[in-house]
């Protein structure tokens, strides 16, 4: 079984695979389908800026791509590249509602700290108005 730390601790990995070239800021996502199988992602920067892709997104594109459509939680870890997690980094606004397409209100997001310490919040938390598919009638 994943545990919450155990999912924190293959999102700081995950770090390690980022591209960063222009911000050197790395993170990295590990997303825990219902089945128990796990995506790690990585963020992955492009000279243009606009095709950039963040963590979170390349490891849900990645169970999408599997089949997967039911997810547990997710974990997430940034910082500067190379250096260990120094603060509480939340999905950005794209991510949370890429998210809310697959995930409920109560989804868990554990959010990696210093010192392998995370916390826990609910995607509602993090998107309290939230536009989802059943919005759409």
């Amino acid at each position: 079984m994943t545990t919450p730390e155990k999912l924190v601790a293959l999102a700081r990995e995950a770090r390690g695979q980022a591209y960063v070239p222009y911000s050197g800021f790395s993170v990295g996502a590990a997303l825990l389908c219902a089945d128990g199988t796990v995506y790690q992602g990585c963020n992955i920067e492009n000279a243009a800026f606009g095709p950039t892709i963040c963590a979170e997104r390349v490891a849900v594109f990645k169970a999408v791509f599997d089949g997967k459509r039911d997810f547990a939680g997710i974990a997430v870890a940034g910082g500067r590249a190379g250096q260990e997690v120094t603060g509480l980094f939340p999905p950005c606004g794209v991510c949370r509602q890429v998210l809310r397409e697959f995930c409920g209100l109560d989804f868990p997001l554990y959010l990696a700290k210093e010192d392998g310490k995370f916390e826990t919040h609910t995607l509602g938390e993090l998107l309290p108005i939230s536009f989802s598919n059943a919005d759409m009638g």
